[in-house]
């Protein structure tokens, strides 16, 4: 007989959970976390899993060290009540920017976060547009890389379909990205230089933008600057629209005023990192990465190939 699948929703993102929930027509299990007033965090799973193939949901974003901790614990607290296997679903998964050394003397964290999930003996993990690729291999375990694009296309491509577009990469680590989505208008790519010129203080561009509709592509924004940065260079070398999208709004510090404050016409981001009220603004559209994540979970369950997921999708679903 067959183990029955489970969806177990930490405090991470408990939003995007509920829609995957929705989307795939389970029901979450029954848990209550606990914080104690030291700070140490409890876990009780208020139903039966044994035998179950468990999938814990969870973004470990701000305040991204407890969430990591819950995640741990949750995981053993599954191992310890017999499910048949559990994996961990990561639509955004912290620290995998620290992904090797650049320096002397500081951290490979992605690896040290991998090591540690590798302690608790899960199964499999499922994440969404990691920092980068290769951190897959940092696991000796299946690990499924998800992609958010499939959703940009889409999204992008109803816009703008019939605009002169280039889709421009923010650095010279994010032009496979924004390779991926010009082809979809089969258009070409652009690419900031972030060093500034000496007088202007505006990065170089290679690439010609003028009178084009610019897409900036990128995994994350954090702070803002660098995207600022750019649709300024984007500007000044004659764009005539400017466009942003990455899958993870992190959105830290004065982000949010900056942003809305800019010359970008539309932010486009996912719901892979909860967005508080206060953290919306009028140019932010939000689409969710539910029926992705949904589909690639069942997909797995029903030993299915996953490449479909990586076309683009037939809609996309704007949150509200």
């Amino acid at each position: 007989m067959s183990s029955k699948m489970k969806l177990l929703a930490l405090n991470g993102n408990m939003e995007l959970a509920q829609r995957i929930s929705k989307y795939m027509d389970i029901p979450l299990l029954d848990c209550t976390i606990s914080h104690f007033s030291d700070g140490e965090i409890s876990i009780m799973i208020n139903e039966s899993v044994r035998g179950c193939d468990v999938y814990v949901l969870d973004s470990v974003s701000d305040p991204v060290n407890t969430n990591w901790m819950e995640l741990l614990i949750a995981i053993d607290t599954l191992k310890r009540a017999s499910a048949n296997s559990v994996a961990a679903v990561l639509p955004y998964f912290s620290y995998t920017r620290a992904d090797r050394k650049s320096r002397s003397r500081e951290p490979i964290t992605a690896k040290l976060f991998a090591n540690l999930l590798e302690m608790t003996k899960i199964d499999r993990v499922i994440a969404m547009d990691m920092h980068a690729d290769q951190i897959q291999g940092f696991f000796d375990m299946p690990v499924d890389h998800l992609k958010a694009m499939p959703l940009f296309e889409r999204y992008f491509h109803d816009k703008e379909a019939n605009s002169d577009v280039v889709v421009v990469a923010p650095s010279h680590s994010s032009s496979k990205r924004a390779r991926e989505l010009a082809e979809v208008f089969e258009s070409q790519i652009a690419i900031i230089d972030q060093r500034k010129d000496s007088k202007t203080n505006i990065p170089d561009i290679v690439g010609n933008v003028k009178g084009k509709t610019c897409i900036i592509m990128d995994d994350l924004i954090d702070t803002g600057t660098r995207l600022i940065n750019t649709a300024r260079a984007l500007n000044v070398a004659g764009a005539e629209t400017i466009y942003a999208a990455a899958t993870h709004a992190i959105f830290s510090g004065d982000a949010v005023k900056r942003l809305d404050g800019s010359i970008i016409k539309e932010i486009v981001v996912t719901d892979t990192i909860v967005i508080p009220e206060e953290k919306q603004f009028d140019k932010l559209v939000r689409i969710s990465v539910a029926p992705i994540i949904g589909d690639a979970i069942n997909n797995i369950q029903n030993c299915v190939s996953t490449h479909d997921l990586f076309k683009m999708r037939d809609r996309v679903e704007i949150v509200k």
